[in-house]
C-alpha cells in the first residue's frame, strides 16, 4: 500500500489533557504529525482537532479506531478522500524587499495576499488559502529571500 497524505478530522470533549493524549497515541503508534491544530468550536465544550500525517489507507483506519476509542472522542472523521471538505492553512511571511518591491507586489497582488507590515528591508506578508496555494506563494518569493515564515498547518471543515 501506498503511503499518502492524510487529514483527519477529531471532535473532542473540551477537557485538559486531551491534545496530549491525541499525540501520545499517535507517537506510540509510530506517526510523525504533520501538523495538528486544536481550536474551540461554536460549543465551548467541543474542540475541533485537524491532524495532518502520512500513512497507508489500512493505518489510516487502524488509527482512526483508535482515537475512537480515547475517553474524550466523540467523532473521527478522516476527509482527505472525501468529495466534499475544505481545507486551509494561514501563512505570515517575512520577504527582503530592498530590490523588486513591484514584482513582489505584484505577486501579492496575483494570490489575493495581505501586506500586514513594511520597513525599509523587508515586507511581512499574511494569506489564508489551500496548501497547494500557500505552498505556491512560499516558491515564488523564494528568490526574493524569505528571511523567515510560519504555517499553521491544515484546518478543515467535512461535509458532516
Amino acid at each position: 500500500m501506498e503511503t499518502e497524505k492524510h487529514t483527519i478530522l477529531i471532535t473532542v470533549a473540551n477537557r485538559v489533557g486531551v491534545m496530549a493524549r491525541v499525540a501520545g497515541l499517535l507517537s506510540s503508534r509510530g506517526f510523525n504529525i504533520e501538523s495538528i491544530v486544536g481550536a474551540p468550536t461554536e460549543d465551548p465544550d467541543i474542540y475541533k482537532i485537524t491532524l495532518t500525517l502520512f500513512g497507508t489507507e489500512e493505518k489510516i483506519e487502524q488509527l482512526a479506531k483508535q482515537l475512537n476509542k480515547l475517553i474524550d472522542t466523540i467523532k473521527v472523521v478522516e476527509v482527505s478522500h472525501g468529495k466534499s471538505y475544505i481545507i486551509r492553512e494561514y501563512l505570515l511571511l517575512k520577504v527582503s524587499a530592498k530590490k523588486s518591491r513591484t514584482e513582489i507586489f505584484e505577486l501579492i497582488r496575483v494570490f489575493n495576499a495581505k501586506v500586514v507590515d513594511v520597513t525599509k528591508t523587508h515586507l511581512t506578508i499574511d494569506l489564508a488559502g489551500p496548501p497547494i496555494k500557500i505552498q505556491r506563494l512560499i516558491d515564488l518569493l523564494m528568490p526574493y529571500g524569505i528571511k523567515e515564515y510560519v504555517r499553521t498547518g491544515g484546518i478543515a471543515l467535512g461535509e458532516n
